[in-house]
């Protein structure tokens, strides 16, 4: 995957688009953060989201993290692997990590999100 041509949120999701349909997942700096995942709760299939609410929760042994939405819409798919196989997460949050996919009330959002070189330079400002 291109990650360059992913939106991203300072929450760390990262967002893909296709047509009216993004796909949603947490990025790379985001797992290496939480290291040893233990426990994910998606938001169900057909769920109204609302940009920046809590739809979800990632728990590692070390803390347990609000996955906040990034744009508002209805979950269309869920990645139920990840119910069983957490390791999809830390192994490729990119593709088979994603986490649900959302129908797009307003498409226009993805402009308030930042692109890749401006999530690398934010997450620079967030190591310490």
């Amino acid at each position: 995957m291109d990650l360059s041509s992913l939106r991203y949120t300072e929450s760390h999701e990262w967002v893909s688009v296709e047509g009216e349909t993004a796909t949603v997942g947490i990025t790379d700096f985001a797992v290496s953060e939480l290291t040893d995942l233990v426990f994910v709760e998606l938001p169900e299939q057909g769920a109204t989201l609302t940009t920046g609410e809590s739809c979800g929760v990632i728990e590692s042994v070390k803390a347990a993290s609000d996955l906040i939405s990034p744009l508002s819409g209805i979950v269309s798919e869920v990645n139920e692997t990840l119910e069983t196989n957490l390791e999809k997460l830390s192994d490729s949050p990119f593709e088979d990590g994603w986490l649900f996919r959302v129908k797009l009330s307003d498409p226009s959002q993805l402009e308030s999100l930042l692109d890749r070189a401006a999530y690398e330079e934010f997450c620079k400002s967030e190591d310490h």
